[in-house]
Parts: C-alpha cells; sequence; structure tokens
C-alpha cells in the first residue's frame, strides 16, 4: 500500500536544445536563419562572417547593406566633430582678435612712448613688456618694417617719396605698426613710401 505522505517525485525537465552549439560558441547547431536569430538576437552587428554564411541571399544583402549604412553614419559622425573643432577654434581666434583689435590704441601709445625712450626706467616699461610678452602668446606680431617691400594687402601708404635708390615701391618709414594674429590681419601699417623716381 502506497504511503499517501510520501511525495510524488517531480518530472524530469526535458533537455533544453543549445542553439548556439558548444560553449566555446561554436554555431554548429544553428540550421536556419530562424534559428540563428533566436539565437543570437536582432544584434546584426555583432554577426561574424560564418553566422552569417546560414543566412539566406536576401537576409546576407540586409545584413550587408545595414554594416554600410552604420558605417556611413560613424564617418558622418567623426566629420562632424571635425567642423565643430574647427569652427570652435575659429570662433575663438575672432573673439581673440576683436580683444586686442580694442587695446590698439593703447598699444600705440606705448609704442610711440617707447619710441621716443619716454618708457625707459619707468614703471610702464614692465607694463610695456608684460603686454607684448601676453599678445606674443597669442601669436599677435607686428605688420610693417622699414626697407621691405610696399605691400597693399598689408600696408596703409600715407606719403610718397620718390627716390633714385629704389626700383619698386618701398617702406621708407613706419609711421604706425600694424599687427596680424596669425593669418589674420588686424590692421594695416601706415608707411611712408619710396617709389622709383623714373629718372
Amino acid at each position: 500500500m502506497a504511503d499517501k505522505n510520501k511525495p510524488e517525485p517531480e518530472p524530469a525537465e526535458e533537455p533544453v536544445t543549445d542553439l548556439t552549439g558548444s560553449e566555446d560558441g561554436d554555431t554548429a547547431d544553428v540550421e536556419t536563419a530562424d534559428d540563428l536569430i533566436e539565437a543570437e538576437g536582432p544584434d546584426i552587428e555583432t554577426l561574424t562572417d560564418e553566422e552569417i554564411s546560414f543566412l539566406e541571399a536576401g537576409e546576407r544583402e540586409l545584413i550587408s547593406d545595414m554594416r554600410n549604412d552604420l558605417a556611413r553614419a560613424q564617418a558622418e559622425l567623426v566629420n562632424f566633430r571635425k567642423r565643430v573643432e574647427r569652427d570652435r577654434a575659429a570662433n575663438r581666434e575672432a573673439v581673440i582678435a576683436e580683444v586686442i583689435r580694442t587695446m590698439l590704441p593703447a598699444v600705440d601709445d606705448l609704442y610711440r612712448a617707447e619710441s621716443h625712450g619716454d618708457l625707459a626706467g619707468s614703471p610702464l616699461e614692465i607694463v610695456a613688456q608684460k603686454l607684448h610678452a601676453a599678445f606674443a602668446r597669442y601669436g599677435l606680431r607686428t605688420v610693417g618694417e622699414k626697407g621691405e617691400v610696399f605691400d597693399p594687402n598689408l600696408h596703409e601708404a600715407l606719403v610718397q617719396l620718390p627716390s633714385s635708390d629704389v626700383d619698386v615701391n618701398t617702406v621708407a618709414d613706419v609711421i604706425e605698426p600694424g599687427y596680424a594674429l596669425g593669418d589674420r590681419l588686424l590692421r594695416a601699417a601706415k608707411v611712408a613710401v619710396s617709389v622709383p623716381d623714373g629718372k
């Protein structure tokens, strides 16, 4: 007579077939596209070439198109980041140029005082040196030197002096220096120009 208090044994669980194959990731048991999608999920990007070989031709073409679209999207993202960085650098240079341009009148006063020797030994001499060092750190450079060939893109001629000593228009004197920040001209140099006298 059976013991009513004794629990009946639980039915054995049916073995589950591993569609992905062995533990090391083989796909030997995957035979159809449906099996592959069920085993690996919809993440097309992670499929290997071996796994794709189980798919039908149309599905392989779809995966190839999706991968190409992904590559194009990644390339567009890289180009977009480059454009953003380039625009950011250009905006930074424009802001620096505008700030320096507003300070040029004060720099001109220091330049004139320095050229007349009024700064030597005074506290303003140190101020002028610090300003020059700060502007140089941002790439500011003076434009216009005595003896260089006149360039209308860099120089503004205030005076023309006929001379038999020159064959081309040449800067005879710098009345007010010009300034450039990198390739950007902030202000043309005001100069006196020696021109051939035509004899």
